[in-house]
């Protein structure tokens, strides 16, 4: 089979069913996709070209884990303008991140970068303290009536519902707190964070897999659409709606758990 190239990639997304002008988030793994004519930049321009120029193309970019363990250790300053999306996040990501005219916002966890029509609100005023919930770009991404497209068998990797946590109506929440040295008016300064945990499911009676349940779920009522990006099983959701449905799903199943 010849390489994949912008032309096809481009008619796959399409017959997905993803439309000029969507505010699109995207999870990609480029191996499940198999060979494209010039790589991941390829991947980029087709999504850029199936949303077009009203159109915005997201990601959630991380950043590359560290860890206090004393003295000896010395701490990077993060600056948005050089901090690599985490690498477990897959090469798209990053590509995206370092495309012309991409923005990141300013959380370093839970930083977003968006390119297109909306870009410059959708990273803006990025809180350091609950960087899933309110004025985040998770929930502008579903105020703005955005997409997930997942690009491979990514029914895990999620990021928005990381925002249905943040909304749903649940007991015990796990919580995380944490410092990063970040930029400051007079050189680094330590900056306190606090979060939901988003590295285990937030309460401890969800299951492990828990996204992958929720958004197979969300699948098995007829809702998203399934298709394939080159070689990779893909599935487009529509954000607010996965969103409400995810609230819903932790909500019973936690009011179940209890009974």
């Amino acid at each position: 089979m010849p390489p994949f190239t912008r032309s096809s990639l481009y008619a796959d997304l399409v017959r997905l069913g993803v439309r000029s002008r969507d505010i699109l988030m995207v999870h990609a793994s480029l191996r499940a996709v198999g060979p494209v004519t010039g790589g991941a930049n390829v991947i980029v321009q087709a999504l850029l070209d199936t949303i077009g120029p009203d159109g915005t193309l997201t990601a959630y970019v991380d950043f590359e884990p560290f860890y206090e363990d004393g003295d000896e250790i010395e701490i990077p300053v993060f600056d948005k303008r050089i901090a690599r999306a985490a690498r477990d996040h897959g090469v798209l990501h990053e590509t995206m991140r370092t495309s012309p005219g991409a923005l990141r916002s300013d959380h370093p966890d839970a930083g977003v970068v968006a390119i297109g029509a909306l870009a410059g609100w959708i990273v803006a005023d990025h809180t350091f303290c609950y960087g899933y919930g309110e004025g985040s770009p998770f929930e502008k991404i579903v105020q703005a009536h955005g997409r997930v497209l997942l690009i491979g068998p990514l029914l895990d990797s999620i990021t928005l519902l990381h925002h249905a946590e943040h909304k749903a109506q649940i007991p015990n929440k796990r919580i995380r707190r944490y410092r990063r040295l970040m930029p400051g008016l007079n050189g680094p300064q330590w900056i306190q964070f606090e979060e939901f945990d988003t590295s285990d499911p937030v309460n401890e009676k969800f299951p492990s897999n828990c996204f992958e349940q929720i958004a197979s779920d969300y699948l098995a009522t007829g809702s998203g659409s399934k298709g394939s990006i080159g070689n990779a099983p893909s599935f487009l959701f529509d954000g607010p709606d996965l969103v409400g449905f995810a609230v819903n799903w932790m909500e019973r199943f936690i009011n179940g758990s209890s009974a």
